[in-house]
C-alpha cells in the first residue's frame, strides 16, 4: 500500500477516497457521540438550550447584515451541467438580482437530464441511490448532460442547525471552485445524508464530503463554513418554487427529486432504475444516436 509520506509514493485515487471515507465516518460518529452528551446535560438540567439561541441569534445577526453578493460560478442556470467525462460546463456567476440563464442547447443525439434537490430529502437519496451509477456511466460516455439544481426548503428536518441550506451552499462552493469534481460530492453527499428529524451534519462532515469526492482547493472548505453562497441558496429555492422552469413541460418546481428529461417531467418509480432507463430512452427516440442504453448499471 502507497503510504504518500515523505520519500514515498503518492496514494492512489482509491486509497485517498478510502481515507477520506473513514474520516467522514468518524466525523458522523463524534457527532453522534456529542448528540448523546448534549441530550444529557440537557435532562440534567444544564442552559445549553440557552446558549444556543444566543449562538444562532448571533450567527443570524452576522448573516443577516451581509450583503447580497454573486452566485456561484458554473451555475449561471441555477444548476450546474455536467457532460462527457464528468465535466462541467463553465458559466459566469450569477450576479444580485439578475434572472439565471436558460440551459444551455445539447448536440444532436445528447440527452438532457435535469434534476432539482434538496441533500436532507430522502426521496431524492432513493432516486440517487437506484440511479446514480447509470447516470454515471451515460454521462462519461458523452450520451447524457446532467444538470443538477440544488435547493434547500428542509432546514427544519435537521432540528435547527439547517442542514437543507448548508449542504446546499457546500454544492455552490463545488461548484464555484471545483466543479469536475461535482458529480462525485453530489453522489456522496446523498451516501452520507442524515435522517430527517435527526441533527444535521456539521460543517467538517460536509468539508470530508469534499475530500472525498477528490476535491483539493482549501476555498471550498473556507466557502462551506462561511456559507459563502447562503443567499443565492435562498434566492435559487425561490425562483424554483416560483417558475417559470424553461425548456419544460412544468410551471414551476413543487417538490423533489423533480426531474426533466428532454423537457418532460419524469413520474415514475424513483427507485426503478429500469423505469427510469427506459423513460430516458423513450424520450431520446426523436433524437439521433447515442442513446442511452436502457439496461442500468446499478439496482436500489
Amino acid at each position: 500500500m502507497s503510504t504518500g509520506g515523505p520519500g514515498g509514493p503518492r496514494p492512489s485515487k482509491n486509497e485517498r477516497r478510502e481515507a477520506a471515507r473513514e474520516k467522514a465516518r468518524a466525523l458522523r460518529e463524534e457527532q453522534k457521540k456529542r448528540e448523546r452528551r448534549n441530550r444529557f446535560l440537557i435532562g440534567g438540567g444544564i442552559g445549553v438550550g440557552a446558549l444556543a439561541v444566543i449562538a444562532i441569534i448571533a450567527v443570524v445577526i452576522v448573516m443577516s447584515i451581509r450583503p447580497a453578493g454573486p452566485g456561484p460560478e458554473n451555475m449561471a442556470s441555477d444548476g450546474i451541467k455536467i457532460g462527457a467525462g464528468l465535466v462541467a460546463e463553465t458559466t459566469p456567476a450569477l450576479q444580485p438580482g439578475e434572472d439565471p440563464a436558460d440551459p444551455s442547447e445539447n448536440e444532436p443525439g445528447v440527452v438532457d437530464v435535469r434534476v432539482w434537490v434538496d441533500y436532507q430529502c430522502p426521496f431524492c437519496q432513493a432516486f440517487e441511490a437506484a440511479n446514480g451509477e447509470q447516470l454515471r456511466g451515460w454521462v462519461e460516455d458523452g450520451s447524457v448532460t446532467l444538470a443538477v439544481h440544488p435547493i434547500s426548503f428542509l432546514d427544519a428536518q435537521s432540528s435547527g442547525n439547517r442542514y437543507s441550506t448548508r449542504a446546499a451552499n457546500a454544492a455552490a462552493c463545488v461548484a464555484n471552485y471545483s466543479p469536475d469534481n461535482f458529480f462525485d460530492f453530489n453522489q456522496i453527499a446523498f451516501e452520507g445524508q442524515p435522517a430527517e428529524g435527526g441533527n444535521g451534519l456539521e460543517d467538517d462532515a460536509i468539508i470530508a464530503f469534499t475530500e472525498e469526492a477528490g476535491v483539493t482547493d482549501p476555498a471550498v472548505a473556507q466557502c462551506i463554513t462561511d456559507q459563502e453562497f447562503r443567499t443565492w441558496v435562498g434566492d435559487a429555492t425561490k425562483r424554483a418554487f416560483a417558475g417559470p422552469i424553461p425548456d419544460s413541460d412544468i410551471e414551476a418546481v413543487s417538490s423533489t427529486p423533480t426531474i426533466i428529461v428532454n423537457g418532460t417531467r419524469y413520474t415514475g418509480a424513483i427507485d426503478d432504475p429500469e423505469e427510469f432507463a427506459a423513460f430516458v430512452l423513450a424520450q431520446s427516440s426523436s433524437t439521433s444516436t447515442p442513446t442511452p442504453t436502457p439496461t442500468p448499471t446499478a439496482t436500489p
